[in-house]
């Protein structure tokens, strides 16, 4: 059959977007790889899936596959494509959009200059909900990889992130450590790994090798966990701009107890039909 799809970017963070609302279709793991498929596809780090509810308080279900075809629990810039999705689609008149995700819902809104705010609940630190196999929850952990010794945070954001400082993320290896960290044994379900650069307190460059699919050129879950961990060890104040490969985004945290509310751009690209 013909599948209707969206292609969208979030800061060059890219998706196919398949609204499974006016239009049926069982997706498979095959389907969803050859989607994300940039040779024999469309092509795209992840897969968004526009859903009903099945929760009286939410307005939609957002369903995330990464490109090997695996569920994931949360996508940051996928939700702001997410929320221009289903307001250009006139799938709701609303402002304020409540989302159910695979790890509970969250807030969507537009701010006066259109971008968009997401509330992206509140920051896990506990090991054993991230998932990471620590003896106690600390503010940054010691973790062993390649013969060496890196200072971490450990947080998920829905889900989990790994966050080293680095004097450069120019010089970063993300392509030789990052798939080696994502699968450290500590991760049980594996876990995205950021370098972030500290500018000032207010500002910070980041590189993210996301788990199932490798760098990209954004990552909002990955900003998000980035700005908490740099709070938790002290470097970083409650606003920062975090400036990744594809663009810049703005993270707010106030401190434990509170939800970090992400904002910035959703841009659609074009649309189409594949035949499946």
């Amino acid at each position: 059959m013909l599948l209707r799809f969206t292609k969208m970017h979030g800061l060059g963070n890219d998706f196919v977007v398949v609204d499974l609302i006016t239009q049926r279709f069982s997706l498979q793991e095959k389907h969803i790889r050859k989607l994300a498929d940039r040779r024999f596809g469309i092509g795209c780090d992840q897969l968004l899936v526009v859903e009903p509810p099945r929760r009286p308080d939410a307005d939609f279900r957002y369903r995330i596959y990464n490109a090997d075809g695996n569920e994931v629990e949360q996508c940051g810039n996928g939700a702001r494509c997410f929320a221009k999705f289903v307001t250009d689609k006139k799938l709701t008149g609303k402002q304020r959009i409540r989302v159910e995700t695979g790890n509970g819902l969250i807030e969507l809104s537009f701010t006066a200059n259109r971008q968009i705010r997401v509330n992206m609940d509140k920051p896990v630190l506990e090991p054993e909900a991230i998932p990471f196999l620590a003896e106690a929850r600390a503010n940054s952990y010691t973790l062993e990889a390649r013969g060496e010794s890196y200072e971490i945070g450990a947080v998920s954001i829905g889900n989990p992130h790994l966050t080293l400082v680095v004097d450069s993320v120019r010089s970063a290896p993300v392509e030789s450590l990052g798939p080696e960290l994502e699968c450290h044994p500590r991760y049980p379900q594996k876990v995205n790994v950021g370098f972030m650069e500290i500018i000032d307190r207010g500002e910070i460059n980041l590189r993210v090798f996301e788990r199932g699919v490798g760098e990209t050129l954004a990552c909002g879950t990955g900003a998000c966990a980035a700005a908490v961990s740099g709070q938790l060890r002290g470097l970083l104040d409650q606003h920062v701009k975090v400036n990744l490969p594809g663009g810049s985004l703005t993270i707010e945290w106030r401190g434990e107890g509170h939800p970090v509310m992400m904002t910035g751009p959703a841009s659609t690209v074009f649309e189409g039909q594949i035949l499946i």
